[in-house]
């Protein structure tokens, strides 16, 4: 449930897989403005492929999308939260030397390990899908040609039964 937990506070910004910055101090049971302050004192810890600070048109989709986002009242509008990709999760730890940070930073790391173990998953099946489907297409190609072309047979003969005849006429006509 904890990974779960977790996983459900992982987004997608900038093509990276991020956390922000109040989610991990939920996580970390400290409060956002003493995990801000932490990285703010180890700057060199965290370069900019570790962690950056989010637009405010980022911030604005994603408080649109997230529900726990939009119980930031009390942030500051004018200030956008961080984001931590999974590097600067893992460098969290060495600022936050908690037992609590270190227990939770493990879990965090196995969330984002079951999350790439489930993204390569995906791609192989849909990989194998894309396989099955185009060589199957290949085969009902020819179904679909001999269904269209007696559709069409039918559709010419009532056409032909309708035309007015021309010619000799027996009674019969």
């Amino acid at each position: 449930m904890q990974i779960e937990r977790i996983q459900n506070k992982i987004y997608e910004i900038r093509g990276q897989k991020i956390m922000l910055d109040f989610d991990l101090a939920e996580l970390y049971e400290v409060g956002t403005k003493v995990l801000n302050q932490a990285v703010k004192r180890n700057p060199e810890r965290f370069p900019p492929r570790f962690m950056f600070r989010l637009s405010i048109a980022e911030w604005e989709i994603m408080r649109s999308q997230i529900v726990t986002a939009s119980d930031q009242a009390k942030r500051n509008i004018r200030i956008t939260p961080f984001a931590f990709t999974e590097h600067g999760v893992t460098m969290l730890a060495s600022v936050l030397r908690s037992e609590k940070a270190i227990m939770m930073n493990i879990a965090i790391v196995e969330a984002f390990i079951a999350l790439k173990e489930f993204a390569i998953t995906y791609k192989g099946l849909a990989e194998k899908l894309n396989e099955l489907e185009s060589r199957y297409d290949k085969r009902f190609n020819d179904v679909y040609d001999a269904i269209n072309f007696l559709l069409q047979k039918d559709n010419q003969e009532t056409i032909q039964k309708q035309r007015t005849r021309i010619g000799y006429k027996t009674d019969a006509e």
